[in-house]
């Protein structure tokens, strides 16, 4: 099931042109969000700001607008059964709306952590600031993965810097204080990084952008990723080369943070 075109169509398959500039270069926008109490607009839904970061995007590509009020209707349509969407933008403004369920895995690595490896610094999204279509790298630095038995990948820079995971932003704790990599260094603008900052700030806690340096990440005591799906997931232990950096993912800050996800 999804939604297409201002239609909701029962299949598993879709037809496209085969010149359409999505399947040729990867040519659309798209964002993921978890529907919390089956509402778009719940707050930590966060509808408003996922529509908006599309639009901006169309807005620097000079892309078409799609039709929001339709996209809304799909979107409200599909959350009836699925609590994770994926809305997809195509340059003429077309629509494409598809949904799936929570990692069944997900409660255990919020919990316990999961483990990542740095990929190589060729590896990195195009056009890091947006969330397009051409999304080959993390998804081959995702499979990539089993091989260090991890279960994400770390993208860093031609420096070593730590920028973001396949997946997400990310964050560590240190000396009382939550760091995340700064939005300059040519990372996502992720709506759930978004989200925790604001409300770290908010409630007075410390919370700072720093550059992730080889130095800077080993002094860290605990460090995780945050997206709009899983929420926060602690990393307890990060590969490089042929050593690895270990992370606490039982450390009290996580339940500090946990406590910010709610809106």
């Amino acid at each position: 099931m999804y939604w297409y075109k201002g239609k909701l169509i029962e299949s598993e398959t879709l037809e496209l042109s085969i010149y359409d500039p999505g399947l040729l270069y990867g040519a659309t926008l798209f964002t993921t969000l978890r529907v919390y109490n089956n509402s778009l607009d719940f707050p930590l839904t966060n509808w408003r700001l996922h529509c908006d970061r599309l639009n901006s995007s169309l807005q620097d590509f000079g892309w078409s607008s799609p039709n929001w009020q339709q996209l809304r209707q799909g979107a409200k349509s599909l959350a009836e059964n699925f609590s994770v969407l994926r809305i997809t933008i195509f340059p003429d403004g077309t629509e494409l709306i598809f949904g799936r369920l929570l990692p069944s895995n997900l409660k255990d690595s919020q919990d316990n952590g999961v483990k990542a490896y740095v990929a190589n610094s060729d590896s990195y999204r195009s056009l890091p600031t947006h969330k397009t279509g051409n999304y080959l790298v993390p998804w081959l630095s995702k499979f990539s993965a089993d091989k260090y038995n991890a279960q994400e990948a770390i993208f860093a820079d031609y420096r070593g810097y730590w920028l973001e995971t396949s997946t997400g932003n990310l964050w560590g704790w240190g000396k009382n204080t939550w760091w995340t990599p700064p939005l300059s260094a040519g990372i996502l603008p992720g709506i759930m990084r978004s989200h925790l900052f604001k409300r770290l700030e908010a409630s007075g806690q410390s919370v700072k952008e720093e550059p992730f340096t080889p130095e800077f990440v080993r002094s860290l005591e605990a460090l995780a990723y945050s997206n709009c799906v899983v929420e926060v997931i602690p990393l307890c232990e990060v590969i490089q080369g042929a050593g690895s950096l270990k992370y606490n993912p039982y450390h009290c800050c996580f339940p500090q943070l946990r406590r910010f996800l709610i809106s």
